[in-house]
């Protein structure tokens, strides 16, 4: 069974940065779709950026030029480097994997922003 684990989060003020991780027990070489999700509290879970297996990544406006998502293939891992922290990044962060037949989500890493 793959599993997806982040780690990285925690409690930063408004301007500071943050780089959240996800380990993938499977090898991500081969995966079709990847990204980054969160869930504001009170709120519903929201896209932040999605990467394809070409390479494309579709942000979500509210994180343009602020956050940045990479990959390292040989060690399973990805990540989001977020930076200049808003109050309103305030929220559960998720990593998600998917391959040929499988789905996969972590359960979730929180991040608090502070004013």
């Amino acid at each position: 069974q793959v599993q997806l684990l982040e780690s990285g989060g925690g409690l930063v003020q408004a301007g500071g940065s943050l780089r959240l991780s996800c380990q993938s027990s499977q090898n991500i070489f081969n995966f079709k779709k990847m990204g980054w999700y969160r869930q504001p509290p009170g709120k519903q879970r929201e896209r932040v950026v999605t990467i394809t297996a070409g390479g494309s990544r579709d942000y979500a406006d509210s994180v343009k030029g602020r956050f940045t998502l990479s990959r390292d293939n040989a060690k399973n891992m990805m990540y989001l480097q977020m930076n200049d922290l808003k109050i309103e990044d305030t929220a559960d962060y998720y990593c998600n994997a998917a391959w040929e037949s499988v789905d996969v989500w972590g359960k979730g890493n929180l991040v608090t922003v502070s004013p």
